[in-house]
């Protein structure tokens, strides 16, 4: 009895095990593909890609920027297609997420370095991204940038 009862833990624990590998996997390919996104995004941004743009963004997002203002989706296209803004450097690092069913939240550092206007400009954030699956299709809801405090 004792040798079934301990073959009996053993499966129990060895389907515990294969559960919780299929679920990190399962988590670590949606972080891949959020993070995926979230370059996609920052790539169109530095191209000015509205199109791109557009399609990445829900249509009830908003955008808060380190300066306090917000702008909903079309604000915030109509903002990039600024043709006297040019970005030259547009870098994320530190990025983590965090899923939560069809919500993910991104974390990171910043760095965007360009020309507006003619004047130089160079920022470093700290930023926040909510994306949301639905319908099976990621978008981002909202999004904050926030100025480190050595700025």
């Amino acid at each position: 009895m004792p040798t079934r009862y301990s073959l009996f833990v053993v499966f129990l624990v060895a389907i515990c095990a294969s559960n919780l590998v299929v679920a990190q996997n399962i988590a670590g390919t949606l972080e891949s593909k959020i993070l995926a996104l979230e370059r996609k995004w920052n790539d169109a941004y530095q191209r000015s890609d509205i199109t791109q743009m557009d399609s990445l963004l829900a249509d009830d997002f908003i955008i808060t920027i380190e300066d306090g203002s917000t702008y909903s989706k079309n604000g915030y296209i109509a903002r990039n297609g600024n043709t006297t803004v040019h970005v030259e450097t547009s870098d994320m690092s530190d990025l983590r997420v965090r899923t939560h069913g069809n919500t993910a939240v991104v974390t990171g550092a910043y760095h965007e370095k360009g020309t507006e206007n003619g004047k130089s400009y160079d920022y470093r954030d700290r930023f926040t991204d909510v994306w949301v699956n639905t319908n099976g299709k990621w978008q981002v809801l909202a999004s904050h940038y926030s100025l480190r405090s050595s700025q």
